[in-house]
């Protein structure tokens, strides 16, 4: 089995890219955006964490998490949330994906990607080249014209607490700025 270097710093901030299996647009229904609402909101009760940061994609989403101070194991928190969202999903009519051997095995549905990106903040200007990254990402992909006008994402709360203008990179009047290349080179996974 392969050794997955993972940063464990306990109390840390972490960048996560996370996606469904073939890249399957789950997230385009309300119902499986509610579903990973209450996944993530349970977990958080028996495996405390602050989501800092969030935006949800169809298929993918991006976030940053603090963890609490003694505590640095997200992977367990990750795989808490799949398997919550999952028995939620099917719950609730959602349908499974057909899956390999190996995968069912394992007891795998194929609805997420077997693994997700992580990324430790290293410092503030780290975290808010991430924070872009995440509020830029459904413009970026074509889902949006502005950051404001996507639903699903932690932007307009970032932007009422003044960390962002709430015209930042927006193309409403037409006068888009040009977005910088937040992340360099291997800093995130490509999505």
């Amino acid at each position: 089995m392969p050794n997955y270097r993972r940063p464990f710093q306990p109390g840390g901030v972490f960048f996560f890219t996370v996606v469904t299996n073939d890249r399957r647009p789950l997230f385009a229904a309300e119902t499986a955006r509610q579903c990973l609402r209450e996944a993530i909101r349970a977990v958080q009760v028996d495996r405390p964490f602050e989501m800092m940061a969030i935006v949800l994609l169809p298929q993918h989403l991006h976030c940053l998490w603090k963890l609490p101070d003694e505590d640095f194991d997200f992977s367990r928190r990750w795989g808490c949330i799949k398997s919550r969202f999952t028995k939620l999903w099917l719950a609730a009519g959602g349908t499974r994906s057909r899956v390999s051997v190996s995968r069912a095995k394992r007891h795998e549905c194929g609805l997420w990607q077997r693994r997700f990106w992580d990324h430790r903040i290293r410092d503030e200007e780290d975290m808010f080249r991430h924070l872009n990254y995440i509020h830029y990402n459904p413009v970026k992909h074509g889902l949006a014209r502005c950051p404001h006008a996507w639903p699903h994402s932690s932007f307009l709360r970032w932007a009422q607490e003044g960390y962002y203008r709430q015209d930042w990179l927006c193309d409403c009047a037409g006068t888009k700025e040009v977005a910088p290349d937040w992340l360099q080179e291997g800093d995130a996974f490509g999505e």
